[in-house]
């Protein structure tokens, strides 16, 4: 049986190659976008939860131009689906575009475009609190981080920076913990660092 570290390096390769076939970089910044991996893949902690995530930054948000975007994208047959939130009236200021990838294997990714209004409120934040916390991270944290993640039940959703919150900065250790923490803290909205 592989083990969790084994697991997530497993995964971690197969979305970068996803990401590769996907010209997803590339597509985007034809249109003039500045791209971001952002989230777990972007810090070494993507475990078994298939979760891809970019931000992408214009100068404005233009919904013909991202559905045209993401259409080209969507021209590659693993996309089996698409999923649009406009949210450019709020204060993230974005459109979020949801894709649904399935590989080889026949397992499911989800790949998170967000994209975000150059100059508004969240430019640049979470590529920040990206560098915060992989300048906290330790090969020990970072094992037990992965360990809690693959630990959790798959039908259990945990947004990653909570992990990484209980981890790095109330030195979490166990999943029994980690369900105590989350009681203790919980959280609505975007969790900031």
């Amino acid at each position: 049986m592989q083990d969790y570290k084994e697991i997530a390096q497993n995964n971690q390769n197969i979305a970068f190659e996803i990401i590769e076939k996907l010209k997803l970089k590339e597509i985007w910044n034809g249109v003039g976008a500045r791209v971001y991996l952002v989230g777990s893949l972007k810090l070494g902690l993507l475990s078994k939860h298939l979760d891809i995530d970019f931000h992408v930054y214009t100068p404005t948000l233009n919904i013909m131009q991202s559905f045209q975007t993401i259409a080209e994208i969507c021209q590659n047959s693993n996309i089996i689906k698409a999923d649009f939130i406009n949210l450019a009236d709020t204060d993230e200021k974005c459109l979020e575009w949801h894709l649904y990838y399935q590989d080889q294997n026949k397992r499911i990714w989800q790949i998170d475009i967000i994209q975000i209004l150059s100059g508004s409120k969240y430019d640049g934040y979470f590529e920040k609190v990206a560098e915060k916390i992989s300048a906290c991270l330790s090969p020990e944290t970072k094992d037990t981080i992965l360990k809690l993640k693959y630990e959790t039940p798959d039908n259990i959703k945990i947004p990653g920076i909570e992990y990484y919150k209980a981890v790095l900065q109330d030195n979490i250790t166990t999943l029994d913990d980690f369900y105590l923490w989350r009681k203790k803290h919980p959280f609505s909205g975007i969790i900031e660092w």
